[in-house]
């Protein structure tokens, strides 16, 4: 008798992969707000909204379908302020190795060499929000740096001081660190497919705790990938056209 062979995993996309690691980190919450210009943030907040057996919220702030806020920000804002926000989403033009994130501009504030579009409400929200997922798709040292220029949003507080909020993990196109509070320091807990831990040292400006084996970031499953393709990327078209024709390939 003669057993076939399994069909292989579909291939997937850098893209892809991002969106189903930040989705893993959103599975069992109750409500997720997305900030303007994120399109993998908010497709993987959409995936895992699809992949939930419980009532889950996703609120995108530049969207007509995937957000009930009829104030904007402001409602968004109150709803962090009252604890109904699970997670939420920063970058910025600096990051360094204890979470802080620098949305201002570089050089000596204030007289910037350059000027970044600032910051709005990181700093309330990196407070307020308890998982806060740091994502920045390049890794280089031109942005994880040893220390920010300027603290748009501090990643740790004083001892004492009342703070529900901060950093969660940092996402980025070669890895996932893990972020330990009391420490104040971030963990590298996987590397990309074809990406090894010394490359990731070599792009890294700030230093980092590391297991001595690190693992390789799982990639999406042909269901994951389906959702992607299919309802995630239909739902994310909406908000992001350019990026869903282009990316996911949705038209």
């Amino acid at each position: 008798m003669r057993v076939s062979a399994p069909d292989p995993a579909p291939e997937h996309s850098k893209t892809e992969l991002l969106i189903a690691v930040i989705a893993r980190m959103l599975d069992g919450l109750g409500h997720v707000a997305v900030g303007a210009s994120s399109p993998i943030p908010g497709a993987a907040a959409l995936l895992a909204r699809a992949r939930a057996k419980d009532p889950y919220r996703v609120s995108v702030l530049s969207s007509q379908r995937h957000n009930d806020f009829t104030d904007g920000a402001r409602e968004l804002f109150d709803c962090a302020a009252q604890g109904r926000i699970d997670a939420f989403f920063l970058g910025g033009g600096q990051i360094d190795g204890e979470a802080n994130v620098n949305l201002v501009g570089l050089g000596d504030y204030p007289d910037l060499d350059v000027r970044f579009a600032g910051t709005y409400g990181s700093a309330y929200l990196y407070f307020l929000v308890p998982r806060v997922i740091l994502f920045r798709q390049e890794h280089s040292r031109r942005v994880l740096v040893p220390k920010v220029d300027f603290i748009s949003a501090p990643g740790t507080s004083p001892p004492g001081l009342y703070r529900p909020g901060g950093p969660h993990a940092l996402v980025t196109e070669r890895c996932v660190f893990s972020f330990d509070r009391e420490a104040g320091r971030f963990r590298l807990e996987s590397v990309h497919g074809g990406v090894t831990v010394e490359s990731v040292r070599d792009n890294t400006g700030f230093d980092f705790d590391c297991p001595a084996e690190v693992p390789e970031t799982p990639p999406p499953s042909p269901e994951t990938l389906a959702l992607i393709r299919g309802e995630v990327g239909a739902d994310i078209a909406e908000v992001y056209p350019k990026f869903a024709g282009k990316v996911l390939d949705i038209n």
